[in-house]
């Protein structure tokens, strides 16, 4: 065992010493190791002294992915605001998914009249002799469409000769109840599609199993055809944008508070070969003009959230965008060498798309496209995690390729290698490369972790890029978060925090899930196609606390005890006292705190049983906010088990 000198060195001025010498000269035990003793834990919070805290600390990932094949729709059915599925016909795995005739019509994928270059097919309706009704086809979107009440956009192109009324409506798959019903006046020749637009307001419905509905007058076209193609229907956006964001989705990820988002992924850049990667210049522009690709899980992205619309959503969050580069990986075959050059050219046109004068060839695609001023991104991280799947042997070259290139030009971005696996990079990493962490644990492996960051040396930054306490056991099953698992999480993400002098950036992952379709675990939240579906778990919360209360210098705590089972960290942002708190175990703990000067403020309280937590529909357990006064800076705080706390007092 490590002498007491020993275990604290290496931690000059940060935080971590002072609270590591304290824990000692208490005589408490390793970090690691849990005090079961009930008397009551007091805290002294320091009003001055301690390290700079990173303002970018908690942020979120995100990722379109699946598991085991089969699909979360976090982007794609999730996040962005288009919600009929299919509708571009993109990828090779869908066919006639979602779609169904409306009438007495036949209906099929049709290649033979692509939309565009891009959407190279589209929906062939063919009506038969004698038909004298509306007939049409049908999308039942998500596993059903969300009718909110609001006025709702629709487009499609349409190609065929017709003069007339479409009809569109959104009605109860089984109830027959119509929700919307609206007609506008089209014009179509068979020579090429055409756009239609229009707006139609619709009747809220608590239950999503709805579908949207295009018909025409099929006595206008008895005996022939009309083909549809690249249709988009979409409730509010967030912040209005067009091609948006879904907003409800939106607003609730907003109200987390989150400092960044990482994005495209994540593996969704990587490719399962490597013309299927993520390609930048391929997500921008008209959505007409994006072919989509199949994804690395066997079904297709649409791309409609593409590269400007993550950078929007970011403005509109007030997030730092951190953006990933394609690094030569795909799971098919890894290019390195002179092989990557035509990538890392590549790379460097997403560059000046993103920062370059509208002189320039990209910076004006980039106005033309909308955004006239450069987007402000000082974050790129190269690849995903490349010391896995055969990149570790190459990954020093290609990160140096890539990171010449761009630092070269534009030196004030910030460079973050994809893992941390020191074997995998460069020697020596260039100065201010964060390398990036990737954990999912079980909750007792989490705790365990908290002083990870405790003994690191202070002059290399890191990213924990995906973290999250994960439940596959046989007897419980793939399931939601729970409070041990997030306390869990607390307890690491507060080792993170006393150390986020270094530990620059934290993201728990993945982010959101559809009920709908088998889910990994853990996410933050999920939702389906009832309009009041939105269901946050215990994690939610836990993240929501912790982003939402944090000061930019980390304080030293003087205690009566080691951690364990309570674990905190304090900070500070001007006259703004913040203590985040976790007990981790089965007993009540009693926190006596005392910060000097300070007299009245906020508990936030998050507590419950140990394996239970929220789950679809069902919020059981969520944060409860109480006032607080003291006039003399001292607080008593009741714990239960398996609780996370934050008090923020001024």
């Amino acid at each position: 065992m490590k002498s007491d000198s020993v275990k604290c060195a290496g931690l000059a001025t940060s935080i971590a010493l002072a609270t590591c010498l304290t824990s000692v000269l208490a005589g408490g035990n390793s970090s690691t190791e849990r005090n079961s003793s009930t008397v009551p834990v007091s805290l002294t919070v320091a009003r001055e002294g301690g390290n700079e805290s990173s303002p970018l600390l908690y942020g979120v990932m995100f990722e379109v992915m699946i598991t085991n094949l089969t699909k979360i729709f976090q982007g794609d059915g999730g996040i962005h605001g288009q919600v009929l599925q299919n509708n571009g016909f993109q990828g090779t795995s869908l066919g006639l998914t979602a779609y169904a005739p409306v009438g007495d019509v036949n209906i099929f994928q049709d290649t033979s009249k692509p939309v565009s270059k891009a959407i190279t097919s589209s929906l062939n309706v063919e009506v038969p002799d004698g038909v004298t009704n509306y007939v049409g086809f049908a999308n039942t979107g998500y596993n059903g469409i969300p009718v909110t009440g609001a006025t709702y956009n629709c487009s499609f192109w349409m190609m065929g000769n017709y003069s007339g009324t479409i009809n569109l409506q959104l009605v109860g798959s089984h109830s027959g109840s119509v929700y919307a019903d609206h007609n506008l006046t089209v014009k179509s020749t068979d020579s090429k599609f055409t756009e239609f637009k229009t707006r139609f307001n619709t009747t809220y419905t608590p239950k999503g199993d709805n579908e949207w509905h295009l018909t025409f007058d099929g006595s206008k076209v008895a005996g022939s055809s009309l083909n549809f193609g690249l249709i988009q229907l979409f409730p509010p956006t967030f912040k209005g944008r067009e091609n948006g964001l879904r907003d409800d989705i939106a607003t609730f990820l907003d109200e987390v508070n989150p400092a960044f988002l990482r994005f495209p992924g994540g593996n969704n850049i990587e490719g399962l070969q490597v013309d299927s990667r993520w390609k930048w210049n391929t997500t921008i522009g008209p959505v007409v003009e994006r072919p989509g690709r199949e994804s690395d899980w066997f079904y297709p992205n649409t791309d409609a959230l593409g590269l400007d619309e993550y950078l929007w959503w970011c403005e509109d969050m007030n997030m730092a965008p951190l953006l990933a580069v394609w690094s030569g990986k795909s799971y098919g075959d890894i290019l390195s060498g002179p092989d990557l050059e035509p990538f890392v050219e590549d790379t460097m046109n997403e560059m000046e798309y993103l920062f370059g004068d509208p002189s320039t060839h990209y910076g004006k695609l980039r106005a033309q496209n909308g955004r006239k001023d450069p987007w402000k991104v000082d974050l790129i991280e190269i690849g995903n995690e490349d010391d896995l799947t055969g990149g570790c042997e190459t990954y020093p070259d290609r990160f140096n390729q890539l990171y010449k290139a761009i630092h070269d030009k534009y030196p004030h971005i910030t460079i973050i290698a994809s893992h941390g696996n020191y074997s995998c990079l460069p020697s020596p990493l260039p100065k201010d490369v964060i390398i990036d962490l990737h954990l999912y644990r079980a909750p007792d492996d989490f705790v365990k972790l908290f002083d990870q960051f405790d003994n690191q040396p202070r002059n290399q930054s890191v990213m924990v890029g995906e973290f999250g306490c994960r439940n596959t056991t046989a007897e419980r099953g793939v399931s939601w978060p729970y409070m041990q698992g997030s306390c869990s999480e607390a307890v690491y993400m507060i080792g993170m925090e006393r150390n986020s002098d270094i530990v620059k950036m934290a993201t728990y992952a993945p982010l959101i899930q559809h009920f709908g379709f088998d889910n990994w675990t853990p996410t933050l939240y999920g939702f389906d196609s009832a309009p009041d579906s939105i269901t946050p778990t215990v994690s939610y919360f836990v993240q929501k606390m912790f982003a939402s209360n944090k000061g930019d210098t980390i304080l030293p705590v003087h205690s009566s005890t080691g951690f364990g089972p309570v674990y905190w960290v304090a900070s500070k942002t001007g006259s703004q006292y913040y203590l985040k708190l976790a007990n981790y175990g089965p007993e009540q703990q009693t926190v006596k705190v005392s910060i000097p000067g300070t007299k009245t403020g906020k508990l936030e309280m998050l507590a419950g049983p140990k394996y239970q937590g929220d789950t679809p529909y069902n919020v059981q357990i969520q944060t409860v906010t109480t006032s607080i006064f003291n006039g003399q800076g001292n607080y008593s705080i009741s714990m239960d088990p398996w609780a996370v706390a934050v008090l923020a007092v001024s």
